[in-house]
This record gives C-alpha cells, sequence and structure tokens, in this order.
C-alpha cells in the first residue's frame, strides 16, 4: 500500500501548530464600529432590526467610542439621524448637526487615539431619502455634487480625519477632494464608497437610520448586483479623482470584488459588512442554528482573506473578547 509523501495535516495537528501557519488574522484594530446619532433622542434607542445595537443621543457618544476603544477598535464611522429633514439634506451640512457635534465631542475627547469616520450623503437628511437632490422623481447629479461639499467640508471643519462620500454619484471623490482641499483640508482622507451596491442587505440599516426612498428606488445610482466590470471602473475613476480608500459595500456576496480591488490597485481596501449580514447571523444565532461567535470570525477571516484591509462591522466589540476565547 502507498502512503501519501506529502501530509498537509502535520501542521494542523495542534493549536499552536495551526497558529503558526496562519495567514490571514483579523485584529480588532483593522476593524471600524458604526455609530448612529440621533438628534431626537433622550435614551439609547433600540433596534429590531438590528438587535442589541442602539440609535445613541449625541451626549452617549463619547461614553460608547470609550468602550469601542477598550475593545481594540480605534475607528468608528458616524451616522446622522437628524430631527429636520429637507428637500436638500441641509441639516446635514449646517455647522451644528448632529454629526458635527459628534465629530467635536469625539475630538474633543480622544484627540488622537480615535479615527473618526463620517458617511457623507443626503439620505438621512432629506423628506424624500434619496441619496441626491432630486428633480421630479430623477436623482440629479451634478445638482447634488456642491451639497456633499458642503457637507464634507462641515465634518472636516468640526475635525473628521476621514470623510466617506457614500451617495454613488459620478465626480462626488473629485468634487469633494477639491473642495477640501480649498478649504485648507487637505490632510482630511476620503473612503469612497466605489463600488457599492443595490442591496437587498441595507434593510436594517434603513429602518435605524430612517433613509428608505419615499419613491423608486437606487438603482439608477447604485450598482446591479450582476456586473464587476463597472465595479473595477468606478473604483479606477475613484483612484483617479483622489480617494485614499476604497470601499466595496455588501461585504459577503461581493467578496469576488473585494479580491479585485485588492489585485488592481494599491489603496487600502475596505468592506462594509452590512447591517442585513449582521441581522441575518443574529436571527440564526438566536435560533440556534448557528454558533454566533464561531460564525462571525469566520465571515470576517472570509472577507480578510479576499484582500480587505479594513472591515467596517457591526460586531466589531465582540471580536476581540471572541478572538481571545480561541
Amino acid at each position: 500500500m502507498s502512503f501519501p509523501s506529502v501530509r498537509l495535516r502535520r501542521l494542523r495537528r495542534t493549536p499552536a501548530l495551526r497558529d503558526l501557519t496562519t495567514n490571514v488574522r483579523v485584529h480588532p484594530s483593522n476593524l471600524v464600529c458604526p455609530i448612529f446619532v440621533d438628534e431626537n433622542a433622550n435614551a439609547p434607542v433600540s433596534m429590531k432590526s438590528l438587535p442589541e445595537y442602539f440609535r445613541l443621543p449625541l451626549d452617549f457618544v463619547a461614553d460608547e467610542a470609550r468602550k469601542i476603544l477598550e475593545h481594540g477598535v480605534k475607528s468608528v464611522l458616524l451616522f446622522g439621524i437628524s430631527s429636520k429633514r429637507d428637500e436638500t439634506g441641509s441639516s446635514g451640512f449646517c455647522v451644528n448637526g448632529i454629526v458635527q457635534k459628534a465629530i467635536r465631542e469625539l475630538k474633543k475627547e480622544f484627540v488622537n487615539e480615535l479615527v473618526v469616520m463620517t458617511d457623507v450623503c443626503l439620505c438621512e437628511y432629506t423628506t424624500h431619502g434619496h441619496c441626491g437632490i432630486v428633480d421630479g422623481n430623477e436623482v440629479v447629479n451634478d445638482s447634488t455634487l456642491e451639497f456633499l461639499q458642503k457637507m464634507a467640508v462641515s465634518h472636516a471643519d468640526a475635525g473628521a480625519d476621514i470623510v466617506a462620500p457614500s451617495s454613488m454619484m459620478d465626480g462626488q471623490v473629485r468634487f469633494i477632494r477639491e473642495a477640501l482641499d480649498d478649504a485648507g483640508f487637505n490632510q482630511v482622507g476620503i473612503m469612497a464608497y466605489s463600488a457599492k451596491y443595490a442591496s437587498c442587505f441595507y434593510g436594517p440599516f434603513r429602518d435605524a437610520a430612517g433613509c428608505a426612498p419615499s419613491f423608486g428606488d437606487r438603482k439608477c445610482y447604485q450598482m446591479g448586483y450582476g456586473n464587476s466590470d463597472e465595479a473595477l471602473r468606478e473604483m479606477e475613476l475613484d483612484v483617479n479623482e483622489g480617494a485614499d480608500i476604497l470601499m466595496v459595500k455588501p461585504a459577503l456576496p461581493y467578496l469576488d470584488i473585494v479580491q479585485l480591488a485588492k489585485s488592481s490597485f494599491s489603496l487600502p481596501v475596505a468592506a462594509y459588512s452590512v447591517s442585513g449580514e449582521y441581522a441575518m447571523v443574529k436571527a440564526a444565532a438566536k435560533l440556534g442554528w448557528v454558533d454566533e461567535k464561531a460564525a462571525v470570525l469566520e465571515l470576517l477571516s472570509g472577507i480578510k482573506r479576499a484582500g480587505a484591509d479594513i472591515i467596517i462591522t457591526y460586531f466589531a466589540k465582540d471580536v476581540k473578547s471572541w478572538l481571545n476565547q480561541l
């Protein structure tokens, strides 16, 4: 009987050997934790579709950031829920907007130890819930760019380290880069939502932020899930327009796009593991169908293995303790 001369199991025999030969590792310092800041709230507001996650009043944001740092996560991504909405989303770029206030609170408390990222999009601040200026039933690209510039500059002026334009308007990175530089914020980075797909997995987020469109959908500006070539073109445009980080959103259904981004460009690549991905794991774990800790660590490792340098995840605060249990 002939026995194999190549035995890959030799390096799997013990936990120490497996650790020694692991070449992809998830670390809390590479994670970003989303925070919802709610101008209407006086206490944390639970969200049924995002279990164990909360919309936070401004007064709670610094404490939440402190907990996030204690769990080894050094970056947050802010989303605002405004008490005032209008056709142009003006509360999203006013000096005393809810996100601007949150940035100032965080930067007063955590000068350099916390990376503050901000979502730059109109959907959370408009009456119609679309990501840009609406004319009739059309989201108008070029008119939207001016408002995205205002929002990005207002976030930078409040102290944001990185702005993250997510509206998928053509030219948004170039316009924001020019506006930031003209305003003296040439050190503020741009994390571009470069390949943002029109996905069903955003449902819980839209419930949380109250930003579902009041008519139609977002397929005319977000990407179709059957298209990978277009993602490459979107990313290349953002690189040429001055992006510092490329993002793919969602993560799990688009690991091939994450790999494409990593292999095609020399910029850091972020992947956003979105609210629907979080909610699915939570629901399955509640029913006893999967082990939550094991599932999350496997999923995050898969995203990392595909090429993501940065992972935005609602599980960010849990990862450190789970890794310590391995």
